[in-house]
C-alpha cells in the first residue's frame, strides 16, 4: 500500500529553526504566522540579542536562518563561511519610549532625559545589541552619557529592555520601532531618537541548515509584499531583497 504525500502535506512536516533578534518579535510573529498560512510550514523561533545568536551559531547552533537588527553579524559569519550572503529585511529607529505620558512633556528626547527626578533609565546591553550601541553613541555625542550612566538599568536584550518600561520598574527606556506599536506601546509616550544612527536588520541562510531551500523560501517571504505590510504597521521602512 502506496502512501503518497501531496505537497501541501509535504510542507506541513517541515519545519524550521529560525534565530530572531528580539526588538522583532511582534512583527515577526505575524510573518510566521503568514507564512505558515501560506506555505503549511511552521517554524520554531528563538529570540535574543543579536551578539547571543551570533555566538550560539559560531559554537555551532542548529538555526536554518538569522534574522539580526545589524549588518555587521551576518557579514562575519559570511565572511567565515558560516552563512549565505546576507540580505536586508528592515529599517528602524531607535526610540525612547515610557509609560508615563508626563515624561514627553519637554521638546525633545535630550531634554526629558535632563529632567529631575529621573531615577532609572533601560538601555539593551551596548555591547551586544544593535539598539544599546546606537543609543549609547546619540548618547556620548549629545554629551549626556557619562551623566546618566549611573541611572542605567543594563538589559541583555531589546524585549527585557521594553518589559522593564511597561511596568514602570523604570522612567524610561531604549527601545525599537515595533515596540511603540503594540497595544502597550500606544498607551505610553515616545520620542524618535533621530540623532541615533537607523538600524539596519539583515538576514542569511545558515550554511550549516539541512532545510536550505525551505529556509530561502521563507527569506523570500520575508521580503515579500505581504510581510511588507507588517513590518510597516510597525513603523519599518520597505525593503527589497539584495540576494
Amino acid at each position: 500500500l502506496v502512501f503518497v504525500l501531496s505537497p501541501f502535506t509535504a510542507h506541513a512536516l517541515q519545519k524550521l529553526s529560525v534565530a530572531v533578534v528580539a526588538g522583532f518579535i511582534s512583527p515577526f510573529q505575524e510573518i510566521a504566522a503568514a507564512f505558515e498560512k501560506d506555505t503549511g510550514i511552521s517554524i520554531d523561533v528563538s529570540f535574543t540579542s543579536a551578539g547571543r545568536i551570533y555566538a550560539q551559531i559560531e559554537s555551532g547552533a542548529p538555526y536554518d536562518i538569522f534574522l539580526s537588527a545589524d549588518v555587521e553579524r551576518p557579514a562575519l559569519l559570511y565572511a567565515k563561511n558560516l552563512c549565505e550572503k546576507p540580505f536586508v529585511y528592515a529599517e528602524g529607529e531607535v526610540i525612547l519610549w515610557s509609560a508615563d505620558q508626563k515624561f514627553c512633556s519637554r521638546p525633545n528626547w535630550q531634554e526629558a532625559l535632563r529632567q529631575t527626578g529621573i531615577r532609572k533609565i533601560a538601555i539593551p546591553n551596548p555591547t551586544t545589541t544593535v539598539h544599546g550601541t546606537h543609543a549609547k553613541k546619540a548618547l556620548e555625542e549629545a554629551g549626556l552619557w557619562k551623566d546618566l550612566e549611573p541611572k542605567f538599568v543594563v538589559a541583555q536584550d531589546i524585549a527585557q529592555v521594553f518589559q522593564y518600561a511597561t511596568i514602570s520598574a523604570v522612567d524610561a527606556a531604549f527601545c525599537s520601532s515595533a515596540h511603540v506599536n503594540t497595544p502597550a506601546g500606544k498607551k505610553g509616550c515616545f520620542y524618535t531618537m533621530k540623532e541615533a544612527a537607523p538600524v539596519v536588520y539583515s538576514a542569511c541562510v545558515l550554511a550549516s541548515s539541512p532545510r536550505k531551500e525551505t529556509a530561502r523560501r521563507f527569506a523570500d517571504f520575508l521580503v515579500s509584499p505581504v510581510a511588507g505590510r507588517i513590518k510597516n504597521k510597525y513603523g519599518y521602512k520597505e525593503t527589497l531583497k539584495n540576494k
